[in-house]
């Protein structure tokens, strides 16, 4: 089997399992004013499930592809060329994904996402600092004005400790 449709198994399982949490776990604990509403809070995951599901059985049963006679092109991924592609940035940013999920709460959403977003940039190779970072904390600051003032979520900009 393909390594696209590896990945889109993976995909479909994740989905199911996203799926599972929206039907039968996220309604449970709903009030019962709340129960007589048209769309719950699980409505948004519960089509994102479906959706993902039907996108992921699409790969994963070919129905995507024009033909199956043709040479594969030079964008499908070749699995016996992993070692050409930059998987190495792939799973740094996927690390660094985690790592900033786990600093928001420590260190606030202003510092977090400053972190995040300059070693992100470092991690695709840019290496002007002297810009990188003042663009990093223009972007989390018009991001963090955005959610706070405008729509009204709080959301902790400082560290725990300077709150």
């Amino acid at each position: 089997m393909a390594l696209d449709r590896w990945i889109a198994l993976i995909f479909v399982a994740m989905c199911c399992v996203y799926g599972y949490a929206a039907f039968f776990t996220m309604d449970q604990l709903l009030p019962p004013f709340m129960q007589r509403n048209p769309v719950w809070p699980s409505t948004f995951p519960k089509i994102l499930a479906v959706a993902g599901v039907i996108c992921g059985m699409v790969v994963l049963l070919g129905l995507e592809k024009q033909g199956d006679d043709k040479e594969p092109s030079a964008t499908d991924i070749n699995y016996r060329r992993l070692q050409d592609y930059n998987t190495e940035q792939a799973i740094g940013l996927l690390i660094l994904m985690v790592a900033y999920a786990l600093a928001l709460r420590p260190l606030g959403f202003v510092g977090s996402t400053i972190l995040f977003l300059s070693a992100g940039g470092f991690i695709l190779g840019e290496r002007k600092f002297h810009i990188m970072i003042p663009v990093a904390a223009l972007a989390t600051f018009i991001i963090w004005y955005l959610v706070q003032e405008v729509l009204g979520i709080f959301l902790r900009p400082w560290p725990f400790f300077l709150a």
